[in-house]
C-alpha cells in the first residue's frame, strides 16, 4: 500500500497520529498520555491499524509510514 491518499482514506486521523507516535518510539502508555486517552483505547487503535493495513509488525508499520510520508 503505497498510495498515501488511499492510506488516509483507510485510516482515521487518530490512527495516523498513533502511527506517527509509534515511529517516534512511543509505547502504548506514552501514546495514551500524549493524546489524553486510555491505554486500552491506544491498544484498540493499534489493533485496528494492523487489521486495516494487513501489516504484521511494528517494523512493517514504520516502513508503511515512511512510504506514505507520515513521519513528522
Amino acid at each position: 500500500m503505497k498510495d498515501s491518499q488511499k492510506l488516509t482514506s483507510l485510516l482515521s486521523k487518530r490512527e495516523i497520529e498513533i502511527i506517527q507516535l509509534i515511529t517516534k518510539e512511543y509505547n502504548n502508555q506514552d501514546i495514551a498520555t500524549h493524546l489524553s486517552i486510555s491505554k486500552r483505547t491506544v491498544e484498540t487503535h493499534r489493533k485496528n491499524i494492523f487489521k486495516k493495513t494487513k501489516i504484521k509488525s511494528v517494523v512493517g508499520l514504520v516502513i508503511l509510514a515512511i512510504q506514505n510520508n507520515l513521519l513528522s
